[in-house]
């Protein structure tokens, strides 16, 4: 057609050329229009020529071959579908890009396991990525989505192998190094876990790896370095509330009050209904006898997360501090329904009833806190206190007996049981229980130079001894002007540990509520074993 062109503009010209000249030709100007003239007819005839050959010849789109499929041309209509959530037509297109390519397409395969993974068919996405780690082995992101798929479902030491072969591939990766720290630790190899999460660390610093580290130091029973550990990270992220209520809550364990307080400050500065860092400012509150202050804060905590056990438990704690005693059960009773394996709410709720003098209903959440967590003293003993009140003295006897093998710290366990010994005529059993008392009374008041006693765990103390004649022997620390206000069995001994996301206060809320009975008096000559609810 560019020819055709060409050549009517050509004959245009010399036709607008014709027409433009009125003068008559010359000669030469004659033989040089015949020439032109005959150089124009060659020219289409040899166009009429081209065109009957292009007519004859096949057309020149046609292709030689069939086409071949692009194997990747609809990645891009994939990846767009799927970081949009689009699951439903990313799956059509994943299956018509299958169908074209016969399965060959590794990406397709690599998305449409990463959703079944999503939907919750573990299994189905492992055996799809196995596939693409088939097609590509020399694909990290492959083998690193299988390990994932193994560890989701539980196969660690499967998933470590997947992790190891990974990190040949690729030496320094973080997320490699992080997730071999995770899948040792669930298999409660705390070493290999703390080596390859210092070495993820050393990669990249990550929030992620530093609280798994600091968590991986506390399950080992390394509160100190723990708290090394996330002091780096509230330097590398101080404003990360995670980690600010976290060191809060550890420094509450180990009584540090004034740092925790710092830190648990900090955290609610940054986030004001963190949900951790206003539970433990409560507790704090609870622990020094300002129950209104502590119940103001927890209905901050109550409107971020109304359904949280712990929440409850220190709420019924706060109402029982209060002597409101119906209040403080149906707030236990709550967290119990919330959290039916949480030993520390079926504690409390055994301690309320014995102090409403229901002994049978103590009896059976004491019972089922010590199936929770069989290796606590305390709970043999207040369990023994409702048999004796029950009058089954044989079952109290083992209980007693059980919760002085288990205790090693609190005195009042010794002293419940010299009493009760003593009530039952067995002087000399009582003496040795007290004696007993006398020796971790006196290591306690070696390891703390503010150490305060229950001046009612004193008095009853001193009467026992005198009532054993060896009274004049012991000699009690005198509490400070300000201890009525403060829950005094809270440094009787030490709170039990728990597990980081739960009030870390609880323990001393436990020990703290005992100590509100002011009913029992002590005859002459006489013990009641009873004032085991001072705890």
């Amino acid at each position: 057609m560019q020819f055709h062109a060409q050549v009517e503009d050509f004959s245009g010209a010399s036709g607008v050329g014709s027409s433009f000249s009125s003068r008559p030709e010359s000669s030469a100007q004659k033989l040089t229009h015949k020439n032109t003239k005959g150089f124009e007819s060659e020219l289409v005839s040899l166009f009429f020529h081209v065109s009957s050959c292009q007519e004859r010849a096949p057309p020149f789109s046609e292709p030689c071959s069939p086409e071949l499929p692009i194997v990747e041309r609809r990645n891009w209509l994939i990846h767009q579908h799927y970081i949009r959530k689009d699951y439903e037509t990313c799956k059509v297109i994943i299956k018509n890009q299958l169908q074209e390519t016969n399965g060959m397409c590794e990406y397709a395969i690599y998305v449409q396991a990463l959703i079944l993974r999503l939907e919750g068919r573990i299994q189905e996405s492992l055996e799809l990525l196995q596939s693409c780690a088939i097609l590509n082995p020399s694909s990290t992101d492959n083998l690193k989505q299988v390990a994932r798929s193994l560890f989701l479902l539980g196969k660690h030491k499967a998933a470590i192998e997947v992790y190891h072969e990974a990190a040949r591939l690729c030496d320094k990766d973080w997320e490699i190094s992080h997730n071999l720290g995770v899948c040792f630790f669930f298999i409660k190899d705390f070493k290999n876990a703390e080596e390859h999460l210092n070495t993820a660390l050393q990669i990249n610093k990550h929030d992620k790896t530093f609280m798994m580290l600091g968590k991986v130091h506390l399950v080992a029973g390394e509160t100190d370095k723990a708290i090394e550990v996330f002091k780096r990270a509230v330097e590398f992220s101080p404003e990360n509330t995670e980690h600010l209520s976290t060191l809060g809550l550890l420094y509450l364990q180990l009584r540090k009050y004034q740092k925790a307080f710092e830190h648990l400050g900090n955290a609610l500065t940054f986030d004001p209904n963190n949900y951790k860092a206003i539970l433990a400012a409560g507790s704090m509150m609870q622990t020094h006898g300002d129950f209104d202050v502590a119940m103001n804060k927890y209905r901050v905590a109550a409107c971020a997360v109304p359904e949280s056990p712990p929440l409850w438990n220190n709420i019924g704690m706060c109402f029982f501090g209060k002597k409101k005693y119906v209040a403080a059960i149906s707030c236990l009773k709550r967290a119990n329904y919330l959290s039916p394996f949480d030993w520390k709410v079926l504690y409390n709720l055994g301690l309320v009833h014995l102090t409403m003098q229901q002994y049978a209903s103590a009896f059976h959440f004491l019972s089922a806190a010590i199936s929770l967590n069989p290796r606590m003293g305390e709970l043999y003993m207040l369990l023994a206190v409702a048999l004796t009140n029950l009058e089954d003295v044989e079952n109290s006897t083992r209980a007693y007996e059980q919760a002085v093998n288990l205790d090693e710290s609190n005195p009042l366990v010794n002293l419940n049981f010299a009493i009760f010994l003593y009530n039952h005529g067995d002087k000399t059993a009582a003496l040795d229980q007290y004696q007993e008392m006398q020796r971790k009374v006196n290591i306690l008041q070696d390891s703390s130079s503010n150490l305060e006693f229950d001046p009612e765990l004193m008095d009853m103390a001193q009467k026992l001894g005198a009532a054993l004649q060896v009274g004049e022997s012991l000699q009690w620390t005198k509490p400070g002007k300000d201890s009525k206000s403060k829950p005094h069995s809270a440094t009787l001994a030490k709170s039990p540990s728990a597990p980081l996301g739960t009030n870390q206060a609880l323990g001393q809320a436990m020990s703290s509520a005992a100590s509100y009975n002011k009913n029992i008096q002590l005859p002459a000559g006489t013990v009641a074993s009873r004032q085991s609810l001072r705890n």
